[in-house]
């Protein structure tokens, strides 16, 4: 969540759909550190201004947006997605909710994130069963948006829609690259120093297991309390080892 938050630094205004409590947290999070950041989000009577899904379109072609996030069924190399299910369409084995308005969305909110939770070849996949919106576009098209990263249980990536492919940049601790290969279906790039994503601070964890998780409750009661608990238990484990280092010193 903590990586899903510093992704929205210097972000303005911020929508977050509906049934996405990780990334909801995430921009109240980043809304702690920004005073000035606007967030939207879908079912919530009091961080969302928007009056119905017009408004959202509405907004998104206006240029008002400049963060989003996409949690797809599916996410290829290209940063193409999946919402619609697999298998050869319209036969299909198994089916999701739907496109929606992801194409449109897609298309022109700016710093789009991906994220899943889960991190295997069944979700990142060589080639996505169904385009439900294209990660890049041809260079005559007017495409103001586009996805920046994909942040995933195990690893967070970056997304340069010149060459079409992600970078992988941090791994989450308790992982490996070696994992992260044998668990991506598609290629990638790597930075040139793959670093180990950073746990929140202790301060993190206060604001995450306060304000955060307050606001959050009013959408999502139970990942709220979830979500207040860990930040509890981490800030208790970090301080541990702080004290360990101060004796260690002393």
């Amino acid at each position: 969540m903590a990586t899903l938050a510093a992704l929205l630094r210097g972000r303005k205004h911020v929508v977050v759909g509906s049934n996405l409590p990780i990334p909801a947290a995430a921009s109240l999070l980043a809304r702690q550190r920004s005073a000035t950041m606007r967030i939207e989000i879908l079912g919530s009577a009091r961080n969302n201004a928007l009056v119905g899904l017009a408004d959202l379109y509405d907004f998104a072609c206006q240029g008002r947006f400049d963060g989003f996030f996409l949690s797809p069924g599916q996410v290829d190399g290209a940063a193409n997605v999946n919402l619609v299910g697999v298998g050869p369409y319209p036969r299909l084995d198994v089916r999701w909710s739907g496109s929606h308005g992801s194409p449109l969305l897609y298309m022109m909110i700016p710093n789009v994130i991906l994220f899943r939770t889960e991190h295997s070849r069944r979700v990142l996949v060589p080639a996505v069963d169904f385009v439900s919106a294209a990660g890049v576009s041809a260079r005559n098209v007017f495409r103001p948006g586009g996805p920046i990263g994909l942040v995933t249980g195990f690893a967070s990536f970056s997304f340069d829609p010149h060459a079409g492919r992600f970078t992988l940049q941090t791994v989450h601790p308790g992982h490996t690259e070696a994992e992260i290969e044998q668990h991506t279906g598609f290629s990638f790039d790597r930075a040139p120093l793959v670093a180990t994503t950073p746990l929140p601070d202790v301060a993190t964890c206060d604001d995450i297991a306060g304000a955060v998780s307050d606001e959050l409750a009013e959408v999502y009661p139970r990942f709220a309390e979830r979500l207040r608990a860990s930040a509890a238990t981490l800030r208790a484990s970090l301080l541990r080892a702080q004290e360990q280092v101060s004796g260690a010193k002393s």
